[in-house]
């Protein structure tokens, strides 16, 4: 039994790890937080910004694994704490539709190097068919698949 937890463990620490890494290869690959800062004039904060993006996602991580209140004397504090990441989630997320949809305008140019002349639609329709069963799935079964 103690080695069973040993394991699932290490298995759900080294799956964090691989998600974790594949969102940051995601976000810096496209290159997102380096392309506002350009739009937005700062190029020169970017190392700064993406040492802040790194350090909230270590907080995340963190916050996320151990159980913890807010007794505060002023309860409007949790909910300025709980406006202020509902307005970095919305634009976290925001960013990342923009970046998918830019990943999107790739496939024309993979599929004219490949020399494929027709299937982009299908391609794309069989993307969003696989993120609805997903997202369906997700919400009407949760998070086991096995039942």
């Amino acid at each position: 039994m103690l080695a069973e937890h040993i394991a699932l463990g290490f298995l759900g620490l080294f799956a964090g790890i691989a998600v974790s890494a594949g969102t940051f290869a995601f976000i810096l690959v496209i290159g997102v937080i380096p392309r506002m800062l350009r739009k937005g004039n700062l190029a020169k904060y970017v190392i700064t910004v993406e040492n802040v993006v790194f350090l909230g996602v270590l907080a995340g991580a963190l916050l996320s694994l151990f159980s913890w209140t807010a007794d505060t004397p002023f309860p409007a504090a949790g909910h300025l704490i709980l406006a202020l990441y509902g307005i970095s989630a919305g634009v976290f997320v925001g960013c990342i539709a923009v970046a998918l949809a830019e990943i999107l305008d790739t496939f024309p140019i993979v599929f004219r190097r490949a020399k494929i002349k027709r299937g982009l639609s299908w391609v794309m329709v069989a993307m969003a068919l696989g993120k609805m069963t997903g997202a369906l799935y997700y919400f009407i079964c949760g998070y086991a698949a096995g039942g």
